[in-house]
């Protein structure tokens, strides 16, 4: 009797165990507004092929990458509402909470190894816990949109007043505007995709934006200077539903989280590759040059008051504190 019933429980553990080997995978879309030109298209390619090699034929991962699913702003109201599973976005995030803004302010960070030292010092941590607070999502991954530069058709842009006079294309709030109007620059108002087109007919002097906005849309072909100012560091956040993550078994939802924070170290590094490999294509069209960083850091200084007064300062003592 003992016989038969230890059979009838091995039988059942095989039918259960090969249902589980044969259900439907789960499909999971990782949506992002920007195009597979970014990190953040990487960023969702490593973490699904990680996810993957742990979990086999569990989860489809469909990617859509360059707004197909929406804009940012959309993304982000589709996963807090759960109607889409996961997202990759950047600055969309920081509009959750005004402290977040801290990522708005002008060369925060010196180089990439300075924001790196400040994310494992707490500052990852801290932010993580402020967007699951205010944002009704579940942060997967911290990585990088990356740094922010100037192109032009002007001149080299090395000191702060090298902006006086030039018409740029802003993308940002009121804030970013500001900064480059204390530097004497004119913000203007352009979408994204008509762009080259204002470079070409002279309606902007140049643009600020990530290097590989400035790569996919081609602004080498109209620009002669790339002035790697680094005014601003955008990270990235992989972030899921609520809905659907807490519908993923505990091992499941243990892997997710593993693989998020793991992969951080190849996220960084394949940002890293993309825009040497976009330095390397677009300097024989255009002149690149490094900045006077100091010159600018002292002449924006005073754009942090306000964020301090109304926010605080215990992010930025995480990120001065990383500075060395």
């Amino acid at each position: 009797m003992k016989f038969v019933k230890s059979l009838g429980l091995g039988l059942l553990a095989a039918v259960l165990s090969s249902s589980a080997a044969f259900a439907k995978p789960i499909e999971v879309r990782i949506a992002s507004h920007v195009s597979s030109f970014s990190p953040l298209h990487a960023q969702s390619e490593l973490f699904a092929a990680e996810v993957e090699k742990r979990l086999p034929g569990q989860f489809e991962f469909k990617l859509f990458p360059g707004g197909q699913l929406g804009k940012e702003k959309d993304l982000m109201t589709n996963v807090q509402a759960g109607s889409l599973e996961m997202i990759n976005v950047a600055s969309g995030v920081m509009k959750l909470d005004k402290k977040l803004g801290v990522f708005d302010l002008p060369w925060l960070f010196s180089d990439r190894d300075h924001v790196k030292r400040a994310m494992k010092a707490g500052l990852e941590d801290a932010i993580r816990t402020r967007i699951e607070e205010v944002g009704s999502v579940k942060v997967i991954g911290v990585y990088e949109n990356g740094f922010r530069h100037v192109i032009n058709t002007e001149r080299a842009i090395g000191e702060p007043f090298d902006l006086e006079g030039l018409k740029i294309r802003i993308s940002g709030g009121k804030f970013r505007q500001g900064v480059f109007q204390q530097m004497g620059a004119t913000p203007q108002k352009v979408s994204w995709g008509e762009t080259f087109t204002a470079l070409q007919a002279g309606v902007v002097d140049g643009a600020e934006a990530a290097t590989y906005g400035f790569y996919e849309q081609k602004h080498f072909e109209v620009a002669k200077h790339l002035s790697l100012t680094g005014h601003v560091y955008t990270p990235s956040f992989l972030l899921a539903s609520t809905d659907f993550f807490d519908s993923l078994t505990d091992e499941q939802k243990k892997v997710f989280t593993e693989v998020g924070k793991e992969i951080t170290d190849a996220a960084y590094d394949a940002s890293a590759s993309l825009e040497a490999k976009y330095f390397e294509e677009m300097k024989g069209k255009l002149k690149i040059n490094d900045v006077d960083l100091d010159a600018f850091k002292k002449a924006t200084a005073k754009s942090y008051d306000t964020y301090v007064k109304s926010q605080g300062d215990d992010y930025l003592t995480i990120i001065r504190n990383a500075a060395k």
